[in-house]
C-alpha cells in the first residue's frame, strides 16, 4: 500500500513507507508510532528554530576545511550577510576564520587530545578583516568525520572592551599614586631645614615611600601607615611651636616660630586631607547617618573657630538656628570646618559671618568673608584638586589646595549642594544646603556674637596624658601647663594608675593616644583608671588612626576623639567641655 504525498506526488511520507497511508489505519493500529512521530517532527522544528534564533553563534566545521553549516548569529558574528554567505566564502578556517593561525593550531591540537576545548577567549577575522573578541566552545565530532567539531561562539567585545578599561583605570591611579607621593616628598623639601625635627619627619617619609614602592602596596594602605608615623612627629612639633608661641619670646625669635609654625600647618593640612580625598575617590568614607542637630554643630565650630578670629583680629559671627537633619555630623563639621579655615586664611582686615537660613525643608548654611575673593574665570575650578585659591602677591598663607576638593566629596556623598559667589578684592559667600526634617522640636538658640573670648575655665585642671612617644608627653605636658593646668604624665596605663594614689586628686580629665605599646590601646588605660578610680573620669582619645573601625570602636565606648596632628583651639575646646563635666561615681 504505497501512497504518494499530496505536498509532493513524487515522494511517499514516513507513513505510507511503514504502510500507513491511510488516516484512518494510522489511528486504529499504529497511534504510538504516530505520535512518536509527530514528537519528533515537533522536536525538528524547535531545535531548529533554537539554531536559527540563538543569540550565540553556532557552527559545524572541518579543521581541514571550512564551515559545514552555520546559524544566523555566527554569520553576523564574522561580519557575513547571511549563513549561506559565510559558508560559501570561507575555504579554510585556519586561514581566513582565526586571527592568529598558531592559536587555531593549539585548539586543534588541544581537540584531538581531549576531544573539546571550553570558553577559550580567541580572536576571529570578521570578512572586513578586522578581529572580534570571542568566547569560543569547541566539541570534536570523529562520528561526522575525523576532524569535524561543532562549536559555539559568544561575541565577548564588551567584556574585553570593559577589561582594558579597567586595566587602564588601575594604571591611572598608580600614576595618581606616584603623583601624590612626588607632592608629598616636594611638601616637606621646604620644611626639613628649619628644625632637626622635620629631617626625622622627611626620613620616615623616605622610608614610608620607599617601602610603599618596593612592596608595590596600594594607595589606601600606604596613604594608612604614613599616617601614623608621619603624624607622630609632627604632632610634638606642632605642640611644642604652640607652646613657643604662648611664650614671651624676642621679636625676631618669635617671627621664627610664627614661619616654623605655619610650615608645620600646611605640612599636617596636606597630610589629612590626602588621607580623606583618597579614602573620597575609592569611596571608602562611607557616611553615619545620624539626627544632628545643626545648631549645636555650628555652635561647637563657632567656638572652636573663637580664637582663630582673636588671634587674627577678624571679627567673627555666627547667626544660628535650630534645625534637625540626619546626615553624618563629622563629616558635615568637616565640610564647614574646611570653609571657614579658607575664609580665615583669605581674610586679612574685616571678619566673617556663619550663618544659617531656611527655605522650605532646606537649610542653607552660609560662610562669609571679607577677603581677597576670587576671581570669575576660576570659579569653575576650585573643587579640584591642588588648586589654590590665593591670588600672586595677595598677602597670606597660600593652602594646599585641597580643602575645597574634600568639601565638594563630602557635600556629594551626604546628598547636599553648594555653591559660591565671590568678588575679586571684596570676598565671598560660600552656601551649603542641606535637607532638614520638618516635624521634630528642638529647642530654640538666639543669636549671639563669638568675638568676645570664653570663660578660661582650665586654670587649675588636673590633666592626665597617657603616650607611649616621650616627645608627645614631653609637648603635651609643656602645653597644658602654659594654659594653666596640673598636668600627670604616662606611658602606659600601669603608669596611670600609679599616678592615681588612693586618697589622692583625681583628674579632672583623661587625654589618652589610642595605640600604644605592647598592641595596647588608650581605651583599655581609660578603663583602667576609672576602675581603679571608680570614678567616671571624662576621657578623650588623641589618635592618628582614621580608619572607621577606629572611628566605630570609639563611638561605641562613647569616647570624644581627636585626630593628630591635634590642633591647640580644637584641643583647648574639648579639654574644655571635658573638664566641665562633672565625675560620676556610678562604676
Amino acid at each position: 500500500m504505497k501512497k504518494r504525498s499530496e505536498s509532493d506526488p513524487g515522494r511517499y511520507d514516513v507513513g505510507d513507507l511503514l504502510g500507513l497511508g491511510s488516516h484512518s489505519v494510522r489511528k486504529s493500529y499504529y497511534p504510538e508510532l504516530v505520535e512518536r512521530i509527530e514528537q519528533l517532527e515537533v522536536e525538528k522544528n524547535r531545535y531548529k528554530w533554537l539554531f536559527e534564533h540563538a543569540l550565540h553563534g553556532i557552527f559545524r566545521g572541518d579543521l581541514k576545511g571550512g564551515f559545514l553549516a552555520s546559524n544566523p548569529a555566527m554569520a553576523e558574528i564574522c561580519g557575513y550577510p547571511s549563513p549561506e554567505s559565510l559558508v560559501g566564502s570561507i575555504r579554510r578556517l585556519r586561514e581566513q576564520v582565526f586571527y592568529t593561525i598558531d592559536e587555531f593550531d593549539r585548539l586543534r591540537q588541544e581537540l584531538l587530545d581531549y576531544g573539546k576545548v571550553v570558553a577559550r577567549e580567541t580572536r576571529l577575522r570578521r570578512a572586513g578583516g578586522e578581529p572580534v573578541d570571542v568566547a569560543i566552545t569547541l566539541l570534536r565530532r570523529p562520528d561526522l568525520g575525523a576532524e569535524v567539531v561543532e562549536a559555539f561562539v559568544l561575541d565577548i567585545t564588551e567584556r574585553v572592551q570593559a577589561r582594558r578599561k579597567l586595566e587602564q583605570l588601575n594604571i591611572d591611579l598608580e600614576r595618581r599614586v606616584d603623583e601624590r607621593t612626588e607632592a608629598l616628598q616636594n611638601a616637606n623639601v621646604g620644611l626639613r631645614y628649619q628644625i632637626e625635627e622635620r629631617q626625622r619627619i622627611e626620613q620616615d617619609l623616605v622610608v614610608a615611600v620607599n617601602a610603599a614602592k618596593e612592596a608595590n602596596l596600594s594607595k589606601d594602605k600606604y596613604l594608612a601607615a604614613a599616617s601614623h608615623d608621619l603624624l607622630q612627629p609632627l604632632n610634638a612639633a606642632r605642640l611644642l611651636v604652640s607652646t613657643l608661641q604662648d611664650s614671651p619670646l624676642p621679636k625676631r625669635e618669635n617671627h621664627l616660630v610664627q614661619r616654623i609654625h605655619r610650615a608645620l600647618e600646611s605640612a599636617e593640612d596636606l597630610l589629612a586631607d590626602l588621607l580623606d580625598i583618597s579614602k573620597l575617590d575609592q569611596q571608602a568614607m562611607k557616611p553615619d547617618l545620624v539626627y544632628a542637630d545643626l545648631e549645636d554643630l555650628v555652635g561647637v565650630l563657632a567656638e572652636e573657630f573663637e580664637p582663630v578670629a582673636r588671634n587674627a583680629s577678624l571679627a567673627f559671627r555666627v547667626r544660628s538656628r535650630s534645625a534637625i537633619a540626619r546626615t553624618d555630623p563629622r563629616m558635615l563639621s568637616r565640610v564647614l570646618r574646611n570653609l571657614l579655615s579658607n575664609a580665615f586664611r583669605y581674610t586679612s582686615k574685616g571678619g566673617v559671618l556663619l550663618a544659617m537660613r531656611r527655605r522650605a525643608d532646606l537649610l542653607d548654611i552660609e560662610v562669609w568673608d571679607t577677603g581677597v575673593g576670587i576671581e570669575p574665570d576660576k570659579l569653575g575650578d576650585i573643587f579640584t584638586e591642588f588648586h589654590q585659591l590665593l591670588p600672586q602677591g595677595s598677602g597670606g598663607r597660600e593652602g594646599v589646595g585641597l580643602g575645597l576638593a574634600i568639601v565638594e566629596r563630602m557635600v556629594r556623598v551626604l546628598g547636599c549642594t553648594i555653591t559660591v559667589q565671590s568678588r575679586p578684592g571684596k570676598g565671598s559667600r560660600f552656601r551649603l544646603s542641606v535637607p532638614v526634617e520638618t516635624g521634630r522640636s528642638v529647642s530654640r538658640r538666639q543669636e549671639r556674637d563669638v568675638a568676645a573670648p570664653a570663660v578660661d575655665t582650665l586654670s587649675g585642671a588636673l590633666v592626665l596624658v597617657i603616650d607611649n612617644e616621650p616627645d608627645i608627653l614631653l609637648s603635651m605636658g609643656a602645653l597644658l601647663e602654659r594654659w594653666g593646668c596640673r598636668v600627670l604624665l604616662a606611658a602606659s596605663a600601669e603608669a596611670a594608675v600609679e599616678q592615681c594614689p588612693p586618697g589622692g586628686e583625681l583628674p579632672d580629665a583623661i587625654l589618652a593616644d589610642f595605640h600604644l605599646d605592647h598592641d595596647r590601646t588608650g581605651c583599655e588605660a581609660i578603663l583602667a583608671v576609672r576602675s581603679h578610680c571608680n570614678v567616671d573620669i571624662p576621657a578623650a582619645i588623641i589618635t592618628a588612626d582614621r580608619s572607621d573601625q577606629c572611628r566605630r570602636l570609639l563611638q561605641a565606648l562613647y569616647l570624644p576623639v581627636l585626630n593628630k596632628p591635634v590642633k591647640p583651639n580644637r584641643l583647648r575646646a574639648l579639654l574644655t567641655s571635658l573638664v566641665a563635666r562633672p565625675l560620676s561615681q556610678d562604676l
